[in-house]
């Protein structure tokens, strides 16, 4: 069922990048030079890449973030656009725009470097321009390529107005254990919970020690092998992976966050929620880019269909 206008919408706080992607037979080692097979441009950057998502999927959408002055800002804006984001509260500031080189292997594999740009002058007086805009969102959608500084603003201000947030720990890094009862659902890979709990722990013993750091809601993106998701309540659940042919998981963690945000707030059970983000970044996996590869709610809807 397609979102309404009347519901309440999803506001990503994040970060939007212009992606430089090689592509190379393997990802280069340090020291290694390597000759790529193919070079492009594309939009790119964490907060971006889940708003497009949830646009993709039909649901009401706002952008808050900052692009710069050079080449590639209108671009930028108006892919977000084209795409169904509203991006009324994105500034345009001084400087380069974020930018991220990325190597993407024949199997699939990605390398990526974040270079912030304007995404670093994100703080929190920009936020605070459009607080009305996310005390109003049903949920607010945030990452790790913003300042620290910023992502702890943005988690205090949703928890005064009451208002859930997800975060996505990416790139991993440490966070003060304050935050952690501000979160409500927090959506690492393996990596990135490796750096809060311990790589020597299995995915279920990963999960209770998150929660144990007072989180409500905790899903470990294991790619190939699903999803694990778990709540303070008490569920437990794995989430099958569906059977699909991977030739680039550039973004599929971001299209995975945007529709599991998209099936919360259409009233989905976490479950049910996290079975339909699957599908989205199975399908997501399949094509090449970003936000490119973000699927319909169409094709979700039939992938889902076909794997009852």
């Amino acid at each position: 069922m397609n979102a309404s206008a009347h519901r309440k919408p999803i506001v990503v706080v994040g970060s939007i990048n212009m992606d430089l992607v090689a592509r190379t037979p393997t990802i280069p080692r340090a020291g290694q030079t390597l000759i790529g097979t193919d070079f492009t441009t594309t939009p790119g950057g964490k907060g971006a890449n889940q708003a497009v998502a949830v646009a993709r999927l039909g649901y009401p959408v706002h952008m808050v973030g900052a692009v710069g002055d050079d080449v590639f800002a209108t671009d930028l804006l108006n892919n977000l656009q084209s795409a169904g984001v509203d991006i009324s509260a994105v500034q345009r500031v001084s400087g380069p725009s974020g930018v991220a080189p990325i190597s993407v292997a024949d199997n699939g594999e990605n390398s990526i470097t974040v270079v912030p740009g304007a995404n670093a002058k994100v703080d929190g007086s920009l936020v605070d321009c459009y607080l009305p805009l996310i005390e109003s969102a049903g949920m607010v959608l945030c990452q790790l390529e913003l300042p620290m500084e910023t992502t702890l603003h943005i988690l205090n201000a949703c928890a005064r107005a009451s208002v859930p947030v997800m975060l996505d720990p990416a790139p991993a890094a440490p966070l003060p254990r304050t935050a952690w009862p501000l979160i409500t659902w927090c959506t690492p890979n393996e990596t990135e919970a490796a750096l809060y709990t311990s790589p020597e722990h299995s995915t279920e013993e990963s999960a209770r020690s998150l929660l144990a750091l007072g989180l409500r809601g905790i899903v470990l993106k294991r790619g190939s092998e699903g999803a694990y998701l778990a709540s303070a309540t008490g569920l437990a659940a794995w989430i099958k992976p569906f059977p699909v042919q991977a030739i680039d998981t550039v973004a599929a963690g971001d299209c995975f966050n945007g529709a599991f945000a998209v099936a919360l707030m259409e009233g989905n059970s976490p479950v049910r929620a996290a079975r339909f983000a699957s599908a989205a970044a199975a399908l997501s996996v399949t094509r090449r880019g970003a936000q490119a590869s973000m699927p319909s709610r169409a094709e979700v809807d039939a992938l889902l269909a076909a794997n009852p």
